[in-house]
C-alpha cells in the first residue's frame, strides 16, 4: 500500500512539474491555428470586443502577455468616469478595477475633487495594443488623468474631446502652476497601496513631491521617473497573489529614489552630449501570438 501511495504521489509531482513548464512557454507555431500565424497579435488583440469567459487570471508580463477573465471598469461610477470609450480600454483584471474604485473614493475627499478621470487600463483581453502603449498587455496597468475631476457628468462625446492637463515646466523639470497638493496626496495614496509596484511620472513631479512630503518617505520609492506621464500618472500594479503564470518586474532600488531624479532633472536641463559610438537604435519588431505566453492562445479562443 506505501509502495502504491509513493507511485501516486511521484505522478502528482512530475504533473505539477510539467504543469508550471507548460505555464512557463511561449506556444509552438504548430500549435497556434494556421489563420493566426502571420498575423501581429495587436491586430489579433485589438479586435475583441468584450473579455474571456474564463476564471481571471494574469499570463506574461506587463509588456508581453494577455489576461483572462477581465472585467470591464464601469463608464461612470460614484467617484470616477473612464474616459476616451471609443477605445474599449476600461478592462482589466478585477484586482485593478477594484484598486481604481477605491484610489478614486479617496480623491474625491480632496477639495475640489468629485474623484478621477481614468484613461487607458487595457483591453479586453489584455495584449498587444493597436496604437499607443507597449505595456497594459496583463491587466494590470491603469493611467490616471492629472485633470481634476470636478464633475462626473461628462457626455460619451465630452470623454472623446476634452483633454487632460500637463503639469510640466521646462521639458519636465518642473512642475507648473497647475501642481497641487491634492495631486502629491493622489499619489502617495496610491503608491502607500500595497496591491501597487511603482508609479510612473515625470521627473519634476518626482523632485517636488521629495522636497514636499515632510512624513513617512517610504512611499517616494514607488515612484519612478519617466518620459512623458505629465498629462496622466501611470499606476501598475503587483501580481495578484497566487497568479504564478504572471510575471513580476524587479523591485524598485531600495531607498526613496529622490537622489535618482535629481540626476533625471539635471539631464533634461543639461543634457549629456550624446555618445558617438552607440549603436543607432534597432527596429522594434511586432509581437505575434507565438511571442505571448502559450495561454494566450485559449484567452482568444475563448467565447
Amino acid at each position: 500500500m506505501g509502495r502504491f501511495l509513493g507511485m501516486i504521489c511521484a505522478l502528482l509531482a512530475l504533473a505539477a512539474c510539467r504543469s508550471e513548464e507548460e505555464g512557463a512557454r511561449v506556444s509552438t507555431r504548430a500549435e497556434i491555428p494556421a489563420e493566426w500565424r502571420d498575423v501581429e497579435a495587436k491586430k489579433l488583440f485589438g479586435t475583441q470586443a468584450a473579455g474571456s469567459r474564463q476564471a481571471p487570471a494574469v499570463f506574461g508580463g506587463y509588456a508581453r502577455g494577455c489576461v483572462a477573465g477581465a472585467a470591464q471598469l464601469a463608464e461612470t461610477g460614484p467617484t470616477w468616469q473612464a474616459m476616451r470609450l471609443s477605445r474599449n480600454r476600461n478592462w482589466a483584471h478585477p484586482e485593478t478595477v477594484d484598486f481604481v474604485r477605491d484610489l478614486s473614493a479617496t480623491a474625491s475627499r480632496l477639495t475640489g475633487w468629485q474623484g478621477l478621470y481614468i484613461g487607458d487600463m487595457s483591453q479586453p483581453r489584455g495584449g498587444p495594443m493597436l496604437t499607443g502603449h507597449r505595456s497594459h498587455q496583463s491587466g494590470l496597468d491603469v493611467d490616471i488623468w492629472m485633470r481634476r475631476a470636478d464633475r462626473l457628468d461628462l457626455s460619451r462625446a465630452e470623454r472623446e474631446s476634452l483633454s487632460s492637463v500637463s503639469m510640466r515646466r521646462m521639458r519636465g523639470a518642473y512642475v507648473n502652476g497647475d501642481w497641487t497638493r491634492q495631486h502629491h496626496e493622489i499619489l502617495k495614496a496610491a503608491a502607500s497601496d500595497p496591491r501597487v509596484a511603482r508609479i510612473f511620472v515625470f521627473p519634476g513631479a518626482k523632485v517636488r513631491m521629495c522636497k514636499d512630503e515632510a512624513g513617512d518617505r517610504a512611499w517616494l520609492r514607488k515612484i519612478r521617473p519617466w518620459w512623458g506621464h505629465h498629462y496622466h500618472f501611470h499606476v501598475r500594479l503587483n501580481c495578484p497573489k497566487g497568479a504564478r503564470d504572471c510575471e513580476a518586474q524587479a523591485a524598485p532600488p531600495p531607498g526613496d529614489g529622490c537622489d535618482d531624479a535629481e540626476r533625471w532633472v539635471r539631464d533634461i536641463l543639461d543634457p549629456p552630449p550624446p555618445d558617438p559610438d552607440a549603436p543607432p537604435p534597432k527596429p522594434r519588431r511586432e509581437l505575434e501570438l507565438s511571442d505571448l505566453p502559450n495561454q494566450c492562445t485559449a484567452v482568444l479562443q475563448s467565447q
